[in-house]
């Protein structure tokens, strides 16, 4: 990507330039900071200022601006205090310059030491590989349990970089998009920084899905003047009827977001058009003296529904019982006059602020004021949560990082055990979750549960306001398929540990029945002997062979008969794949030397891709690897993976498995590009729904194969109640080819929609 040229600016008017910017972050400070707080933010400047001197960013400013604007956001959008701030200027200094952590203890002091040292740390997380990477995001966690302000600062960090990224090239935005969206904005959702949260996410959609992002922009600013004038009408007398009352308060409307809007039209099937909640109305008053602010935000609600007639099954009572993250409102939806369902939410000015800063805001809060004490225990709860599966050095990295990221998004329930103790457990909790939130050792032993009385499995999934008593039994231990249906991580990583006991116990059962037969037929358990016992009972590992004889599985009596046979010759399972078709390898030293070839001749993850077809005496062959998950065809928004045997194998962006690797192995990200594919055709499947006729399967048959001359593997079609819907595979060149035939297909006489679905079965 070329870069802009810069104004020839002297030093002197750059470095008043980043003086400017330095008065202007400090002047933006939320938090009273005093004489001693500024002195160190300003020692800190001049500290990072002298240690980056010199140093550009890819933009090509002064690279000081970064830790400013980190400092910034720090200062303004979350409102930490002197030491944060002092941090966030200093981040990068020790990563990027001769200065140790000793230095900065020795000018700041233990603890702005120890924040950087934090910050330094967690720099190199996503620059590794994946069991690396995700090993170093683990110790970055570590920090939460210490002090939660390093990953704040660290969030801070992620969205300069995100409100920045222009200047990258186009692997690179996809890459650190794709950890943004993946871990850094359900990260900030957690710790309850609404306003960061929204922001990553719309900034990761704009650099993986950039027309998408800037189509809905546009309709956003289409559609203003029309919502400006439905909010006014809406709000006139929701405004007279408070001001009666004498509540302070303050109402503005808050746009969704183009990632929430983008998120429900996939998730939905529906266009932009269709989605009738864009906007809310937000209501922060300023709560009276002697009345609890529960009491008032539901005063206020009931002067709302005296108004418009609210739709009962949309009320949201955050505020008897707050969100894990310390999020508190009350959200209800109501009937406007135009006859659009509106969202109005009601905040106090305390509620308001922890709302948007999250964490950082209750300090405020936290002395006088028992409830909001009790609302940071809920984040504390969870805290120790992640703490418990920190401390377990039994769990793989990897299989950590995805069970952490399951429980960072998503609704919370409340739950009560048999004595009444309340529980707010993840929505999609099932009873065995529940039975590891209470203890390790009742979810070990549970075999079922009661819900509300009633007799449930253990895969039961719970509701909000359940109460829920495990039943367990002595003999009953952890079961593989448990993983299927268990969702929390907790319970995920105590599964797996006691599963990876059990099999740690069968090996060495195994090893020793194994070394006992082999010696009644006077033979050692050495290499020769496993390489001709291994293949002869489709085992891939040793390990796995152990703990298959520990089980009972593999027969020991059959060892004699399968060690007089002849092993095959070891050449030749030398086979390897190419994009052009097989090469036989003849010899070791053969295979060695193509190996090597193949590393030389290995894809530059910098340039674009072809992803194009091989035409040889009209036989067409792919240079590339369709991923099973998501099944891109030519025209799609893609991404390749340079796999272990150098394959590109590509996906589409919105895949989760392509945001998963983009994440884990970003360095292995090939910026993908099509080319024309006029042999090879891909199975693609559409869903049609429409209003039943006679003759319609005819005529959406007749214009795939008569008129669109498309090949057509399969239609299937239900009807009932005068409705028809139902599914079509059949294979297209590209995507444009697929647009054209369900352009086709919707002028036919009673369909109603087609959509495409991600994932078809060949």
């Amino acid at each position: 990507m070329a870069k802009a040229k810069q104004p020839q600016v002297s030093m002197e008017e750059e470095q008043n330039m980043v003086n400017e910017h330095f008065e202007e972050m400090l002047s933006s400070c939320i938090r009273d900071i005093d004489e001693n707080g500024v002195s160190m933010i300003r020692r800190a400047f001049e500290f990072a200022n002298e240690a980056h001197m010199g140093v550009r960013r890819k933009s090509g400013e002064p690279y000081i601006l970064h830790p400013i604007a980190v400092a910034r956001i720090v200062a303004h959008e979350i409102g930490l205090g002197a030491k944060s701030i002092s941090s966030a200027l200093l981040h990068d200094v020790v990563e990027d310059t001769e200065f140790t952590i000793e230095d900065i203890e020795h000018r700041f002091g233990p603890k702005i030491a120890y924040l950087v040292d934090g910050l330094t740390k967690m720099s190199g997380v996503f620059d590794q590989n994946a069991s690396l990477q995700a090993e170093n995001f683990r110790k970055m966690l570590l920090t939460i349990t210490d002090d939660i302000r390093v990953i704040i600062i660290k969030l801070a960090d992620r969205l300069h970089n995100m409100r920045t990224l222009d200047s990258m090239p186009p692997h690179k935005q996809m890459k650190i998009a794709s950890e943004t969206i993946y871990l850094f904005a359900p990260l900030a959702h957690r710790l309850g920084l609404y306003a960061i949260k929204t922001e990553l996410e719309d900034l990761s959609l704009k650099y993986r899905f950039p027309e998408a992002y800037n189509s809905i922009q546009k309709r956003i600013e289409e559609t203003e003047t029309t919502r400006y004038e439905l909010i006014q009408q809406f709000t006139h007398p929701i405004l007279e009827k408070l001001q009666e009352s004498n509540i302070i308060f303050d109402m503005n409307s808050r746009m969704k977001s183009v990632y929430s809007i983008w998120r429900k039209m996939q998730v939905k099937k529906v266009s932009f058009e269709e989605i009738y909640d864009l906007f809310a109305i937000r209501i922060v008053f300023t709560p009276s003296p002697g009345i609890p602010e529960r009491a008032q935000c539901w005063h206020i609600y009931s002067i709302i529904t005296e108004i418009y007639k609210p739709k009962p099954d949309r009320l949201r009572d955050w505020v008897s019982t707050p969100k894990a993250n310390g999020y508190e409102a009350l959200h209800c939806t109501v009937m406007g006059p135009l006859g659009t369902w509106v969202e109005v939410q009601i905040r106090s000015e305390r509620m308001n602020d922890i709302a948007e800063r999250g964490f950082a805001a209750h300090w405020k809060y936290k002395s006088g004021d028992q409830t909001a004490a009790e609302r940071e225990s809920e984040l504390d709860k969870w805290i120790r949560r992640i703490r418990e599966l920190l401390e377990d050095p039994k769990s793989d990295a990897i299989e950590f990082l995805e069970d952490f990221k399951l429980n960072l998004f998503g609704a919370e329930i409340v739950l009560f055990t048999p004595k009444g103790m309340e529980k707010v457990m993840p929505q999609g909790t099932t009873a065995l979750d529940f039975a590891y939130e209470i203890h390790s050792e009742i979810g070990n032993h549970a075999i079922g549960a009661k819900v509300n009385h009633k007799l449930v499995p253990l895969n039961h999934t719970l509701n909000s306001g359940d109460q829920v008593e495990i039943l367990t039994a002595n003999n009953q231990k952890p079961q593989s398929e448990w993983l299927n249906f268990a969702t929390t991580a907790k319970a995920k990583s105590y599964i797996k540990s006691a599963i990876k006991s059990e099999v740690k116990n069968r090996i060495a059962k195994g090893k020793e029945i194994l070394a006992t037969r082999l010696q009644e037929l006077g033979l050692t358990p050495n290499s020769r002997v496993l390489n001709k016992l291994l293949p002869a009972y489709n085992v891939q590992s040793k390990e796995e062979f152990y703990s298959k004889i520990g089980a009972g599985i593999i027969n020991i009596d059959d060892f004699k008969k399968v060690l007089k046979q002849n092993k095959p010759n070891r050449f030749v399972r030398y086979w390897n794949i190419t994009f052009g078709g097989l090469v036989h390898i003849s010899s070791e030293s053969d295979r060695d030397t193509f190996l090597e070839d193949e590393v030389k001749s290995g894809v530059d993850l910098k340039k674009p891709f072809m992803l194009e077809e091989n035409v040889v005496d009209n036989t067409a062959t792919l240079s590339y690897v369709r991923s099973e998950c998501c099944r891109p065809i030519p025209g799609d928004d893609v991404i390749g993976y340079l796999d272990e045997d150098d394959n590109v194998v590509v996906h589409k962006k919105g895949c989760p498995e392509a945001i998963r690797l983009s994440t884990q192995h970003g360095d292995r990200i090939v910026n993908a590009k099509w080319s024309v594919h006029k042999l090879m055709s891909f199975l693609s499947r559409i869903e049609v729904r429409g209003i039943d006729r006679i003759g319609v399967i005819s005529d959406i048959a007749g214009l795939i194969s008569n008129q669109l001359n498309v090949n057509m593997r399969r239609l299937t079609i239900e009807s009932h109640d005068g409705i028809f819907e139902g599914f079509i595979d059949l294979y297209v060149h590209s995507r444009t080819d697929l647009n054209n035939l369900i352009l086709g297909l919707m002028k036919i006489k009673g369909i109603d929609s087609i959509n495409r679905v991600e994932k078809v079965e060949e």
